[in-house]
């Protein structure tokens, strides 16, 4: 997992590919990013952040219940523990901190299950930006908790009407309200996906998660990596910031999508969202809806990455189904106490699986990233099961 090209590609996939208008405006995030990543005094500003704000590192916690059930050493890395709840924190500071830096007061973001959109809004809310989020509106209506807690942090949630009216349209219409203020506004893109720089940059910010389990699954593991690392995928940041710390170990690297969202699985090559990669598409290279029970994986693309690291066969990308989502968050509650939310879900289910059929060698060690709790979805649960 080495830096993009000049031209943001990693092999075949990345790139940047926007309307001539924009252009200008992802060279200037580009050389931004850049510059402040080598500047010791933003990286402390964002470390400080991390620690006293969000509250990292997060632990890593052995299942021991499910472990002797499942004849394995299971260990979650609980970015569930972060403020806000999920992964995203990491990223959306990182990023409102880089948009200040270059004076733009205006932060605008695109959310699917609204973690990121509530990140986002708590970014601008402790940095005095004006957030404005972009929303499809049947996330808006099975995430309605969400809504409430960014209208709550003073952010303007405008509900996406086109389309499939979920993740896809969102992050189409912040694109056009990017082209149309570019002078004013900063777009945090909440994954791996967009044009470059992106894709490298959520990366970056996000891999404090493989960094930090790393050292913390050493400390349980007498100095070993774990067997296998396990995260779920939709575009992919969590997922990227934890392959990013075990890239050069020995551990297999295994990325989990919906079986309605495989764009790794199922996709072929394209271009959308200004970037080079793997979408769901029919045989007219139209783009094909996704569907997964979670609104944070019904995403049709993957990240460019992540394309590229199953094309070179460093990670490999697994599907599940809603059914076995649902029973994998039932029995993390029942066994463990913990909620996760229905994204990190598919991770554990594929687990899950792959102990039954053998996939995974009883006595192995696996580490999963438990990129979110599962508060925002217990309403949908409920529904689903009563």
């Amino acid at each position: 997992m080495e830096p993009p090209t000049e031209s943001g590609r990693f092999g075949d996939f990345g790139g940047r590919f926007v309307p001539e208008s924009l252009v200008p405006a992802c060279l200037e995030l580009e050389q931004a990013f850049n510059v402040a990543w080598n500047d010791p005094s933003f990286r402390h500003e964002l470390d400080d952040l991390l620690k006293h704000y969000a509250g990292r590192p997060t632990p890593v916690t052995e299942c021991r219940q499910l472990s002797d059930q499942l004849g394995i050493r299971l260990l979650l890395k609980r970015e569930d523990l972060n403020h806000t709840g999920s992964h995203k924190i990491n990223n959306v500071l990182g990023q409102a901190l880089l948009a200040k830096r270059m004076g733009k007061r205006r932060f605008i973001a695109e959310t699917g299950a609204g973690q990121h959109g509530v990140a986002s809004a708590t970014a601008a809310a402790l940095l005095g930006l004006e957030c404005v989020v972009y929303m499809g509106e049947v996330d808006v209506k099975r995430q309605e908790l969400n809504v409430f807690r960014m209208k709550l942090l003073g952010a303007e949630v405008i509900s996406v009407t086109s389309g499939a009216r979920t993740l896809k349209d969102a992050i189409n219409d912040a694109l056009r309200d990017w082209v149309a203020s570019v002078e004013s506004t900063y777009y945090c893109i909440g994954s791996v996906v967009g044009p470059h720089p992106y894709p490298f940059m959520v990366r970056q910010f996000q891999r404090v998660i493989g960094d930090e389990a790393r050292v913390q699954c050493q400390e349980y593991l007498n100095g070993e990596d774990p067997d296998i690392v396990v995260a779920c995928v939709g575009g992919g940041s969590n997922a990227a910031g934890t392959f990013a710390g075990f890239a050069d170990a020995r551990s297999r690297l295994v990325g989990v999508e919906p079986s309605g969202g495989a764009a790794n699985g199922k996709g072929v090559a394209g271009i959308v969202h200004g970037m080079r990669s793997n979408f769901l598409q029919d045989e007219s290279g139209q783009i094909e809806e996704a569907h997964s029970i979670s609104a944070g994986l019904d995403y049709p693309g993957v990240g460019p990455e992540h394309a590229y690291l199953a094309a070179i066969g460093r990670a490999t990308y697994e599907s599940v189904n809603d059914a076995e989502v649902l029973l994998a968050f039932q029995r993390l509650c029942a066994t463990e106490g913990i909620l996760p939310a229905l994204e990190p879900a598919h991770a554990l289910a594929w687990i899950l699986r792959a102990c039954e059929t053998g996939e995974i060698p009883r006595g192995s060690t696996v580490m999963m990233t438990l990129s979110g709790r599962g508060d925002k979805d217990v309403a949908e649960i409920m529904e689903i099961l009563n």
